[in-house]
């Protein structure tokens, strides 16, 4: 089991770590809208295994259509940080340091602390970004991702991404839960068009991990 959190005062929202709890659609950071949703994207040990690998070599967001650049890892040697439990309590931080892997193109798996640069359109908008990694997850069932904003983009706030493989039913299931708090002018005045861009994503997103859509090379 691995699980990993990085935080610091360099990303430009809050409420760090946010997206872990269960309540978030209820009780969002202040100024943000919400969103989540779940997917089942198969069944069986493999396609949990495919589907995590997948996350965590950033095809979520290449196969979105996004440009993943300038992966850095965090400085320092790699660790286990503080990590959430179900509930989003934090756990206490782990000593042990982890190895870092890479694709077969030479990238770094996500890693707590990294940052990357993404760019692209959503929405007919801009989606360039500094992102930082805040956490990391890696457990027999699960496999997990969340990504907060450091600037450049036109919404600030955080996504979560979940591989679970379920014991009771076997089914593997994908969720993405976010919030966004709009930079942008057009956002601030037109906030369905924030709900618009985090569905579009959404949609990117699960054409992405799921195999029911082609996933471009």
């Amino acid at each position: 089991m691995r699980r990993g959190t990085f935080r610091d005062d360099t990303v430009d929202y809050a409420a760090v770590g946010a997206t872990h709890a269960p309540d978030l659609m209820q009780y969002p950071p202040e100024r943000s809208i919400p969103a989540e949703n779940s997917w089942r994207i198969g069944s069986g040990e493999e396609r949990f295994q495919t589907a995590g690998e997948s996350l965590l070599t950033w095809t979520a967001q290449r196969a979105a259509g996004l440009t993943v650049e300038d992966v850095r890892p965090a400085p320092g040697p790699a660790y286990a940080g503080v990590s959430f439990d179900a509930e989003g309590t934090p756990i206490a931080p782990s000593k042990n340091e982890v190895e870092q892997r890479f694709d077969a193109e030479g990238t770094p798996f996500a890693g707590p602390g990294m940052t990357l640069r993404l760019r692209g359109r959503v929405a007919n908008m801009s989606a360039d970004a500094e992102l930082r990694v805040i956490s990391v997850t890696e457990e027999k069932r699960r496999v997990g991702l969340v990504l907060g904003t450091v600037g450049g983009s036109v919404v600030r706030g955080e996504e979560l991404f979940d591989i679970e493989w379920r014991e009771d039913n076997d089914e593997v299931w994908f969720t993405v839960r976010a919030f966004d708090a709009p930079n942008s002018v057009l956002y601030r005045t037109i906030p369905a068009l924030l709900k618009r861009r985090r569905r579009e994503l959404f949609a990117r997103y699960l054409r992405a991990i799921s195999p029911m859509y082609a996933t471009p090379v």
